[in-house]
């Protein structure tokens, strides 16, 4: 039954509740994200080193950060739509993780390289504040439609829904069936025996 409530609840079920887990998977991912890649411009893990400049360490950063919201989403945020075949659910993952990479990476090198804008500060207004809105909103789009998206074959829930729809025609109609025809065993012996006064008048 269609209620005033319904659209509510399929766009809470089907977008919301996922943005929101997705949320909180990337705002750990983000904090992960920020901390290494300070602490590898500061030169905590060695100076005067590719790892050290401002693209060196964000993409180190963001590779660290990308393993670990894969798993939080793999196991979490989209659980039922997982993937059987874990290493291409993977591959996809990480193609659509390098592809928001590369947006952030894009307005950092834009920012610093471009722009100008050299401090630290200005790294990280450009990486982790445009560059972070904008490569998050589009793998989130591509996560949920395309990774797990809920018609991909070798995912669970649809797994599920073929399960379901093989009992729908297997299981459910031949009980309906042995119930129809219950009575039919009686239909021969009825249509055997002859009609009243076949042999009159012989």
């Amino acid at each position: 039954m269609n209620t005033p409530a319904a659209p509510l609840r399929r766009l809470w079920h089907g977008f919301v509740a996922y943005l929101l887990k997705f949320g909180a998977v990337g705002l750990i991912g983000l904090v992960i994200d920020v901390a290494l890649f300070n602490a590898l411009r500061l030169g905590l893990f060695g100076a005067d080193g590719w790892a050290q400049s401002a693209i060196g360490a964000k993409t180190i950063s963001t590779s660290v950060a990308i393993v670990f919201n894969w798993v939080g989403n793999r196991y979490w945020t989209f659980r039922r739509h997982r993937r059987r075949n874990y290493v291409r659910e993977f591959a996809e993952y990480l193609l659509v993780s390098l592809g928001g990479m590369a947006i952030s990476l894009l307005c950092l090198w834009i920012s610093h390289h471009v722009l100008g804008f050299t401090s630290l500060l200005a790294d990280n207004i450009a990486s982790n504040v445009v560059g972070l809105g904008l490569g998050t909103a589009f793998r989130f789009l591509l996560y949920r439609y395309w990774v797990w998206g809920a018609y991909r074959a070798d995912g669970l829930s649809a797994a599920a829904r073929v399960e379901e729809a093989q009992r729908a025609l297997f299981e459910e109609p031949s009980a309906s069936a042995g119930d129809a025809n219950a009575g039919e065993p009686d239909a021969p012996a009825q249509a055997s025996a002859p009609p009243p006064g076949w042999n009159h008048g012989g």
